[in-house]
């Protein structure tokens, strides 16, 4: 891979505050579905979703879809840019961070905020507002890890052509999922969404780089 694609992907990941002008300088030229210098998370087989999940699904069956049959990945454009990066830092600013217990007095409820929430919380908001804009809800996948204190955590991976990246409330910037130095357990599964597959342990620790040998992304 050549430099002239690598800056553009570190454009991509680094700038958030630009990312509109970067992209739009970017062109489409330069977000080709042939650069994938990010590489995506290996899944390993079915597993049991989160009891939160399954217990908002009962209160919201409509925001649950089922089998939908398709593994898609979003065209990563400078209009989808702007809208990831519009709505990651709307609900990081607009939800102040409280736990399930101080709110509901229960050690995990997944609810949408008002104006407070957990992890999981920001996550279904930020999944929503994106439903709303047109996105759609194979890309979408709400993603469980353990943080860099090892705890357990919640983050919104989104499917696109230039890699998965990752929406996250302890963290301003979208990042390739490679770049966030956790570790990846587990998500929803694109093809039926009220299913969930374990995710490799040892590959999302590991640090990425491109066929030339330069490293892309973080991670431990």
């Amino acid at each position: 891979m050549n430099t002239k694609w690598i800056q553009v992907l570190i454009v991509l990941t680094a700038l958030i505050s630009t990312a509109g002008a970067s992209l739009q300088a970017a062109s489409k030229d330069n977000i080709s579905d042939g650069v994938q210098a990010i590489e995506f998370a290996r899944e390993l087989g079915a597993t049991l979703p989160p009891k939160g999940w399954v217990r908002f699904c009962e209160r919201h069956p409509e925001d649950c879809a089922g089998n939908t049959g398709e593994r898609l990945r979003v065209k990563l454009d400078a209009e989808r840019w702007q809208e990831l990066s519009g709505v990651n830092t709307y609900v990081n600013r607009s939800i102040e961070p409280a736990t399930d217990l101080a709110l509901y007095n229960v050690e995990e409820l997944w609810t949408y905020p008002k104006a407070r929430g957990d992890c999981e919380d920001y996550v279904l908001l930020k999944r929503q507002h994106l439903l709303d804009l047109g996105w759609p809800r194979e890309a979408l996948l709400i993603t469980v890890v353990l943080d860099a204190k090892r705890a357990g955590h919640a983050v919104l991976t989104v499917m696109t052509d230039m890699g998965e990246f990752v929406l996250d409330n302890q963290h301003p910037k979208i990042l390739p999922w490679t770049a966030t130095g956790y570790q990846f357990v587990k998500r929803q599964a694109q093809i039926d969404q009220t299913k969930w597959v374990a995710l490799d342990p040892i590959a999302s620790s590991m640090r990425r780089y491109t066929s030339s040998g330069r490293k892309v992304g973080g991670g431990r």
